[in-house]
């Protein structure tokens, strides 16, 4: 299912733009940190995921942010959309083949 992908996706989207908003984390263990950001790589580093198709998500940010060092919320928020559309087309009947092709 693309369920979870597409939340990781809406996760960090509100940290986009001019208007962007900040995150708030909440450390584990026994002395809780509390950090506050808007970096994309930071916030999917800190939250444990376990769907496989959010976990591409997530790695493919890590790849983006040791690669470029930047766009780590664009490029997640992006790969999350083509997945939104991709849910859309697939439940029209179109041929995996085919939204592959036209990507």
């Amino acid at each position: 299912s693309l369920i979870g992908a597409i939340a990781i996706g809406d996760l960090v989207k509100s940290t986009l733009g001019p208007k962007g908003m900040d995150k708030i984390l909440l450390g584990g263990g026994r002395e809780s940190t509390v950090t506050v950001t808007n970096d994309g790589a930071t916030i999917l580093k800190a939250i444990g995921v376990d769907n496989p198709a959010a976990k591409v998500l997530v790695d493919m940010s890590k790849v983006q942010d040791d690669e470029v060092g930047d766009g780590t919320t664009s490029v997640t928020v992006l790969a999350a959309e083509l997945l939104r559309e991709a849910e859309l087309l697939i439940a029209k009947k179109i041929h995996l083949q085919i939204i592959i092709a036209g990507w």
